[in-house]
């Protein structure tokens, strides 16, 4: 077969240079290779088992398919950049070794399904990665909220100091939020675990095809529904773009929290030199640039999100070549979430905390004073005069510059015959923490509780994607071996 596009056989006469390097994708569909290979392998297999193509054809191509796969796997196979896309590579290559065998592969199938079954193998692997990866970063984040249950830091809102928290509890909500990524990651997989391959262009075919079949021994959960949908859907594409942007939004916060404490203004923690960089020309500075990297590359992957809802939103039914673009645009979101994933849990498990600077932070903003407020509550004052009252002695405590606690009682009595000796047991910042154990509070009891449903949470959710990948590692072994 001569090196010529696929569709040549409608034109009189072939199209130009530009044309063809304008509409190539080969260059970002070429790590589709491996799953565009075994993909093949289940469609010609079933072919067999069908009946529509002879037995002898079948061995040709399954061998022929084996020996390009080897060739992938060793990082040997070198793609002709003038050839359009990894499919037409692939069958080139096929065809020239085997014949004209390899031209009967292509039987009952087209590029459109073709396509949307390797992106959907491919994010298969992918989504498992993220959710193991993610995984290692909460259990990082678990151990070092252990360590750190009798840490008390402010609390904020607004940027401003609002009530004492320990330093696990904060960690911990990082945690929840990775846990929440980690499930949307699980429960996408789902929708995206399902086989377009035998939709063919966008109306099925008339070969007595088993799509069922070819879903099962690529490791499906099932067929797609509907051919036409098959084709020119890429909502589980964008659904993943989701999951990734939310996990990346999540990561740049975290990031952002390390680049604040690590000022000298705040002092709270100080990151790795494993994980910093210096100044080409102020010698003192260490900046997080990791941190930094990591808030900035959300913005590209947030992009992507955007980006491929764009695209998506104007398609008509069915495959139209814009879909070409998605891969670019989710390989992209990928080469950035999973390196970051990656590293974040390496900053983490390094990053040091300075305990006696976050205690001494609470000591100033007067963060103890809805203690107060609670305080006159249960003297059976209403929360709201409580709150009026609780105002004014903080006001008075600023003038005198003291802290709540170093106000006399004398003093405190004046706003409120209902303040007794008993507030000097409130008032402390460990007992403000320490009284806080309602369920998801600050308290180290609360938090111990935290940690326990978190810890099988990661146990549980990393089980599933594990018990997934193996079964998705004995489908293609079964595939990969069968004669």
């Amino acid at each position: 077969m001569s090196k010529q596009v696929l569709w040549s056989g409608r034109f009189r006469r072939i199209a130009s240079d530009q044309t063809l390097a304008y509409t190539s994708s080969i260059s970002v569909d070429r790590r589709l290779a491996w799953y565009d290979v075994v993909g093949s392998m289940a469609h010609v297999q079933m072919l067999g088992r069908q009946g529509i193509l002879p037995q002898v054809d079948v061995d040709k191509i399954m061998k022929g398919l084996r020996s390009i796969l080897k060739q992938i796997e060793q990082g040997q196979l070198t793609f002709s950049e003038k050839l359009e896309d990894v499919h037409t590579n692939i069958e080139f290559l096929l065809t020239e070794s085997i014949g004209e065998a390899g031209a009967r592969l292509h039987t009952a199938r087209s590029r459109n399904d073709q396509v949307a079954t390797d992106l959907r193998m491919y994010l298969r692997d992918a989504t498992l990665e993220a959710m193991e990866l993610i995984g290692a970063l909460q259990l990082t984040l678990i151990k070092r909220a252990k360590e750190n249950l009798e840490t008390v830091m402010p609390g904020f809102t607004h940027m401003q100091h609002a009530q004492p928290v320990s330093l696990a509890h904060h960690l911990m909500a990082h945690e929840a939020r990775l846990q929440r990524d980690a499930s949307r990651f699980l429960d996408s997989y789902q929708r995206l675990n399902l086989s377009p391959l035998g939709a063919a262009a966008l109306a099925g075919t008339t070969y007595p095809i088993d799509r069922h079949y070819t879903a099962k021994a690529l490791g499906f959960a099932a067929p797609t529904g509907n051919s036409m949908d098959s084709v020119s859907d890429r909502d589980f594409a964008a659904e993943l773009l989701f999951c990734c942007a939310s996990t990346m939004t999540h990561l740049s916060s975290m990031s952002e929290e390390l680049v604040i404490w690590s000022s000298p203004e705040f002092g709270f923690a100080e990151v790795s030199d494993a994980n910093a960089t210096g100044s080409s020309i102020m010698p003192q500075k260490k900046n997080p640039d990791v941190a930094e990297l990591m808030r900035g590359r959300s913005a590209r992957v947030i992009g992507d999100l955007g980006s491929m809802l764009v695209l998506l939103k104007g398609l008509p039914l069915t495959y139209n070549r814009d879909l070409q673009e998605d891969k670019a645009l989710t390989f992209s979101t990928l080469d950035v979430l999973l390196p970051s994933l990656e590293i974040a849990e390496a900053m983490f498990s390094m990053v040091e905390f300075d305990q006696e600077r976050m205690l001494t932070a609470c000591e100033r903003g007067y963060l103890n004073a809805t203690e107060l407020a609670d305080y006159l509550v249960i003297k059976g004052i209403p929360f709201r005069t409580a709150h009026e009252i609780t105002g004014r002695v903080v006001r008075k405590a600023m003038d005198q510059g003291k802290r709540l606690e170093e106000m006399s009682l004398a003093e405190m009595r004046k706003f409120s015959d209902h303040i007794e000796e008993d507030i000097y047991r409130v008032l402390p910042l460990r007992s403000c923490v320490d009284r806080r154990c309602s369920y998801g509070g600050t308290s180290p009891v609360a938090v111990r509780r935290q940690i326990e449903r978190a810890e099988d949470e990661v146990i549980a959710t990393r089980a599933k994607a594990r018990k997934e990948k193996r079964r998705l590692l004995r489908a293609y072994s079964r595939l990969l071996t069968k004669e």
